[in-house]
Order: structure tokens, then C-alpha cells, then sequence
């Protein structure tokens, strides 16, 4: 914008000075003219004056000039006159009002009788003044030159505002922001090129639109359910993949298997509408249910067969869990069902970390058979006793242990690259463990939820920031290496925590620009309009903004122009094995089309082999990480 400014203003000073050249010009020929013709005018007089001297010679000799030249060279205001014949003065005159600016006439009146005469005038233009009249002709003249010019300098400032509305909004078209742009219509000149920008920034929306419409669609018919609107059995494998590596399970939690008794032929008797009614009733029951468990997954395994699996929940919840499900379950109306008291049955798996997904499977269907071999709905879990030992602790105990924690600054930062396509570092995610009093390290999967529950996470993801800023970037001023830290949403809806935020950043402005926060696309997308605010301040202090877990739930992509995300991470279920699932593959390039005009990097996570990483290349994803790459390692 500052060129076109500078274009205005040099356009408008050369319109300004073209016209004061032409003005002084003219003013300056009409000076010159004026001169030369009082001049030419005092001349004439010259030779009327010597014709009256010959004629006078030829008539009365050299007689009689007292009698009426003094009278003639009055007239001609002459300062001095001197009439000679071979050097002997015939007549003399002389003025006795000086002049100081003189001219001075010589001529030869007859050479036979050597008579000559000089004659000193004053200036020809000043005997002829300009009179009133004259003067307010020639100042009528300068006003209206001058009207004209403030005229047309108005006018062409008004033409090159709208040259100036055009590259402001071209500016912003160029920038990607494209609403701002269609707002900003002004008054743009020409007026035809303004109303053609405007109606490609519309159809640009409207295609926009119909390509986040057209990629939901195609991400829905690959992972959603078309009947309930939930994920499929493919759905539900990419989630499982995903919580799980070669060593088995990452992370104790439930798997929960639904099951209507003999809903296939409950169909031919009620018919579809009814019975489509009766699973809409159901599954948004389920679902509001589902909200309070954060990372839940919710599928449609067959036709009268869910999955729910909840990871990082205790034992003592999962059983509050089922006995909620099969409340809400029984609360649904089931009109005309003969076997409405023996219609549900949940089947539950609890597993621990390192247990396979296949055997936690079978255990879930081998519980279900046992809810159904009970005789009425009800649930049932299989190996009561498989209790993770750290989710033993009661709450009281975790409170105690993460106040201890943050007290005595045991939040221990842990780093994993993540590598460009060049094998370049681009950045480090920071991940946190705490340090308990015998010197081991609890893994997050661990004391996360019960931070959550205790309110604690605040503090120790600002414990993260601060040991990000002042113990790896603060250290080493010159090291230009960048640290992506995650935000949770009960951390991003504290007010003290944004104040916080705010201030630091603001501080340590210069180091902003090395900085990546990353919050989870669940969150995001179900909280935008509350979230918004905040992330737009991160990002005008200049800190990045990245979305991880990608492709975990089937949403829309609009929130990544809304919110003006630097960086999108692809969910490790959908890197798992995506060299041999084409439906995956389809999945991001319908992601990385729909953004293909905007500046957003898509990286991955949870990369484990080279043909994931050379497929994720392929498809045009710039940068990973995962175990193919460096597992975690501890900041010291």
C-alpha cells in the first residue's frame, strides 16, 4: 500500500508543478511580449520624431527648436536631447526630473550636413503602467487558474483514491484474506474492474463453500456411517491403530460394545422409519453422554453393533460409564418391541498399556455374550481386576501429588523433533512428565486426566511456556530453533492464564515469533467462537498457531481460514499404514486440495516407518515426526 501511496503523491505533485510550469510559462511570454512591443512602440515614436526634425530642417533650416521641440520632448518624457552639426551643438535639452533607467537613440539626421542627435528616453515599459483595470483583469485571470488547478488537483486525487481502494483490496486478495476483502468494496476506480473483483471474491466464497461441503462429504463417505451420522467400522479400526503402536495399547482405557437384540427383524416389524427414529433417539443420547469424556470414540461396528471406546478413564468411572449408557439406552421409547426388557446389552473390555488390540476385542465380544447370556439388558465387564495401578490413586492423593509437583518446579519438559521433507529440524514439540519424590517420571496419559479433574492444568502448561521461554530459548539468545507447546482448553478458557499469556508474550515479543502453540481440532472446532479471541491475540503477538489430531473426527476445514491456523497435524490414525489404505490417502488429499491456495503446512504425527513418510511426501505433506524419527527425549 505504501507504493501506491507514493504513486499518488508523485502523480498529484507532477499534475501540480506541470500546471505552475504552464502558468509561469505563460505568464512568463506575456511579461516578454509586453516589453518587446512598448519597445517597438518607443521606436516608432524614434522615427516619427526624426521624420518631424528633417521636415522642420528642410522648411525653417536649423531655426526655430525652441518654439516647439521642448513642448514634443515633454511629451516624450526625455531626460536629455542634444542636436549637434559637425560636433557643434545646434539645440540642447535637458529634464529636470531624472530618470534612472535610461535609453539612449542615435541616429544621423542628413549625412551631407553632419547633423545628428541623441536622445535619452526612460525604459519603455515604464512609461506605460498597468492601470486598475488591467490589474483586476490580470488578477481575475490568476484566481481562476488557480480555482481550476485546486479543481482538477481534487479531482485527480479522487480518481487515484479508487486506484488506491483497488490496491488495497488487491493487497488483501493477495494476502488470502478474502472476506476483508469483499467488505472492503469502497469506491474503487475503475468502477468496472471494482464490480469484477467483487463478483469473483463472491463466486471465490461460494466455491470455497462448495469445496469444504464437497471434502466433508468425501472424508464422510470414507470414515461416517451414512444411516446415524457416527464412524464406521473403518472408523473405528484408524482409532484403535491410533491408540495403539507395536507394543500394544499407549494408554489404559475402556472398550465398549453396544448391541439391540434382533434389531434386523424388529426392522420388517416396525419399519425403517421407526426404527431409524429410535437410533437417532439412542445415538443422541449417547453422544451427549460421551461429551464429558474427552478423546471418546463413538462407531457403528454392524447394524445393531456400536463401539465406544473411552481412553484415560479409571476403572471406577468405566463402571459408572455403562451403568449411565444403559440408562440412556432404557430411556429411549421401544413401542411396539416384544423384548423391550431384554433389548440392550453392553459388553465392556477395560485394558491396560502394552495389552494388544485384538485380544481387547475378543475380551469385549466375549463380555457382550456374557450381558446377553444374562437374560435382560444390562452390562457386563470382562476381567473386573485388570486395574491400572497408577489410576489406583484417589483424587485427594493426585491433588497432593500435582500441587507437590508444580510447587517444587518437577514438571519435566521432554522434546520431539519434527523433521521436513529435506531432513531438516523445523521445529520441537514439548510434551511434559512429572518427577514424584523417588526421582521416576509419571507419564502424561497418567496425570492429565486427573489435572483435568483437579483443575491444575493452567499451571503446569504455563510451567511448560515458562521453561520453553526462559530455560531453551532465554539460554542461547542467538539459537533460532522454534518449540511448539499445547494448550488445553481449560488452560485457554482461564482468564488469569490469557493475562498471564498476554503479558509474557508481550515481554518476550522478541522470542514470539519462535513459538508454536497447538490445540486439538475437537476442541477447536466445539469451542471457535469462545476460543477465537484468544487465539487471535497469539497470533498478532506472533507466535504460530497449529492444529494437531487432524482427521481424528470428521468435521469441516472452514475453522482453519477462521481462525488463521499456521500448521495442521495429521492424526497418527490416519498415518498409520497409509502406504496400504487408499482410503486414508483419499482422506488427505482431500484435506491438502481444499487448502491448496492457502499458506497452511500440513505435517504429520505418529510416523513410524519410511513407506509412511515417503507415501506422506507423495501426498504433500512437508514435515513429520514420530519413532521413525527420534522418540521423546528429556530437556536438560
Amino acid at each position: 500500500m505504501k507504493i501506491t501511496e507514493i504513486l499518488t503523491k508523485k502523480l498529484t505533485a507532477f499534475w501540480l508543478l506541470s500546471l505552475a510550469a504552464v502558468a509561469f510559462i505563460f505568464l512568463l511570454t506575456a511579461l516578454v511580449s509586453f516589453v518587446q512591443l512598448t519597445y517597438k512602440f518607443q521606436q516608432r515614436q524614434m522615427s516619427e520624431f526624426e521624420s518631424m526634425l528633417l521636415q522642420h530642417q528642410q522648411q525653417h533650416q536649423l531655426k526655430h527648436f525652441d518654439i516647439w521641440l521642448p513642448p514634443i520632448l515633454s511629451a516624450y518624457n526625455a531626460q536629455h536631447f542634444l542636436l549637434t552639426r559637425n560636433g557643434e551643438v545646434v539645440y540642447q535639452y535637458d529634464n529636470p526630473n531624472s530618470e534612472t533607467s535610461l535609453v539612449h537613440y542615435d541616429r544621423v539626421l542628413s549625412e551631407p550636413l553632419a547633423l545628428t542627435f541623441h536622445i535619452s528616453l526612460p525604459q519603455p515599459f515604464v512609461l506605460n503602467n498597468v492601470s486598475w483595470h488591467g490589474a483586476l483583469i490580470f488578477l481575475f485571470g490568476v484566481v481562476v487558474i488557480w480555482l481550476f488547478v485546486r479543481w482538477g488537483h481534487a479531482w485527480l486525487a479522487e480518481q487515484l483514491e479508487g486506484v488506491e481502494d483497488l490496491a488495497k483490496r488487491s493487497h488483501l486478495i493477495l494476502s488470502g484474506d478474502y472476506d476483508k476483502a469483499l467488505a472492503e468494496s469502497g469506491h474503487g476506480r475503475p468502477r468496472l474492474i471494482n464490480r469484477a473483483l467483487t463478483q469473483l471474491l463472491l463466486e471465490l466464497e461460494d466455491a470455497q463453500k462448495q469445496r469444504a461441503r464437497f471434502d466433508q462429504f468425501i472424508r464422510s463417505n470414507t470414515f461416517l456411517d451414512p444411516e446415524t451420522g457416527i464412524g464406521n467400522r473403518l472408523f473405528l479400526k484408524n482409532r484403535l491403530d491410533a491408540l495403539s503402536n507395536n507394543e500394544g495399547m499407549m494408554a489404559p482405557g475402556v472398550l465398549l460394545l453396544l448391541e439391540m437384540e434382533d434389531l434386523d427383524l424388529l426392522q420388517q416389524e416396525l419399519g425403517e422409519e421407526a426404527i431409524h427414529e429410535l437410533l437417532s433417539q439412542t445415538i443422541s443420547g449417547i453422544s451427549q453422554l460421551l461429551d464429558t469424556q474427552a478423546n471418546s470414540i463413538f462407531s457403528r461396528r454392524s447394524y445393531n453393533q456400536f463401539a465406544i471406546v473411552v481412553p484415560q478413564i479409571s476403572l471406577a468411572d468405566v463402571e459408572k460409564l455403562a451403568a449411565k449408557l444403559l440408562k440412556v439406552c432404557l430411556a429411549q421409547p421401544l413401542d411396539g418391541v416384544n423384548n423391550r426388557d431384554d433389548f440392550f446389552h453392553i459388553g465392556l473390555a477395560y485394558f491396560k498399556v502394552g495389552e494388544s488390540k485384538e485380544q481387547l476385542l475378543e475380551e469385549a465380544e466375549m463380555a457382550l455374550r456374557a450381558a446377553q447370556f444374562q437374560g435382560s439388558s444390562s452390562w457386563f465387564m470382562y476381567d473386573k481386576g485388570a486395574v491400572d495401578e497408577e489410576f489406583a490413586r484417589g483424587t485427594v492423593r493426585w491433588r497432593s501429588f500435582l500441587e507437590y509437583a508444580l510447587v517444587n518446579k518437577r514438571v519435566v519438559a521432554f522434546s520431539q523433533p519434527v523433521m521436513d521433507s529435506d531432513g531438516l529440524e523445523h521445529h520441537k514439540e514439548i510434551s511434559c512428565r512429572l518427577r514424584d519424590s523417588s526421582g521416576g517420571l509419571v507419564r502424561a496419559t497418567l496425570f492429565l486426566p486427573m489435572a483435568i479433574k483437579c483443575g491444575l492444568t493452567p499451571q503446569i502448561e504455563r510451567q511448560v511456556i515458562e521453561t520453553v521461554l526462559f530455560d531453551l530459548l532465554g539460554s542461547n539468545p542467538t539459537d533460532d530453533a522454534k518449540y511448539s507447546v499445547n494448550l488445553s482448553l481449560d488452560t485457554l478458557s482461564s482468564r488469569a492464564f490469557i493475562r498471564w499469556l498476554k503479558t509474557t508474550l508481550l515481554e518476550y515479543r522478541h522470542l514470539t515469533s519462535q513459538l508454536i502453540f497447538e490445540l486439538n481440532e475437537d476442541i477447536l472446532v466445539n469451542n471457535m467462537d469462545k476460543l477465537k479471541p484468544h487465539l487471535d491475540m497469539i497470533s498478532k503477538m506472533g507466535a504460530s498457531l497449529c492444529v494437531d489430531r487432524v482427521g481424528q473426527q470428521v468435521v469441516s476445514m472452514e475453522y482453519i481460514q477462521a481462525c488463521k491456523i499456521d500448521i495442521i497435524k495429521l492424526h497418527r490414525s490416519i498415518v498409520r499404514q497409509i502406504h496400504l489404505r487408499q482410503e486414508n490417502q483419499l482422506f488427505v488429499r482431500s484435506i491438502i486440495g481444499g487448502l491448496y491456495r492457502s499458506e497452511v503446512q500440513f505435517f504429520a504425527e505418529g510416523i513410524e516407518s519410511f513407506e509412511e513418510w515417503q507415501t506422506l511426501k507423495i501426498l504433500g505433506v512437508s514435515a513429520g515426526q514420530g519413532s521413525l524419527f527420534s522418540e521423546p527425549m528429556e530437556e536438560v
